[in-house]
């Protein structure tokens, strides 16, 4: 079930972030499993504007999150992320088509996201779920400055790319 998260998982979805996180170091991305997950009171203030929702198992627990906001006037995925035990059921899928429902719901014509473009389960994923990739000149002035910010970070150590989907 997708429904929005309750005060007290908040915290577990920092946790969840956290051992998700850890499959990178599989790939050699250690700085990228070491990554902070937002704080608590970063997903308070998104919970508070509506922007984030969970998956749950039929026990009503925790098993994956999404993260919406805005960029260049357009909805924006921000994060999606399944807990690796709850891995390969459609969590992830259906967090995604939650965000996307959302994003139309907002009348917006496309959603944008920035992920990794050759971990399995980032850009190839996103591009079975109908995104492609854009061009960095198609991108508005707030997506080039995310851009940035992930480079500055020393993300662009692995290839990233920015993606749009049409809604």
């Amino acid at each position: 079930m997708i429904r929005r998260p309750r005060g007290h998982e908040l915290r577990k979805i920092r946790a969840l972030e956290a051992r998700a996180g850890r499959l990178f170091a599989d790939l050699g991305m250690d700085a990228v499993a070491d990554d902070r997950p937002p704080g608590v009171p970063e997903l308070r203030e998104d919970l508070r504007r509506g922007l984030i929702w969970v998956a749950t198992d039929d026990h009503d627990a925790l098993v994956g999150y999404v993260r919406t906001g805005w960029i260049d006037n357009a909805p924006h995925l921000e994060q999606v992320t399944v807990d690796p035990a709850f891995g390969r059921r459609g969590h992830g899928r259906a967090l995604v088509a939650r965000a996307e429902q959302w994003g139309r719901a907002t009348g917006a014509g496309r959603m944008t996201l920035t992920t990794f473009r050759d971990v399995p389960w980032n850009a190839p994923y996103y591009r079975r779920l109908g995104w492609r990739e854009l061009s960095s000149d198609a991108m508005g002035p707030e997506l080039r400055a995310v851009r940035a910010a992930e480079a500055a970070r020393g993300l662009d150590r692995w290839p990233r790319t920015a993606m749009v989907k049409d809604l």
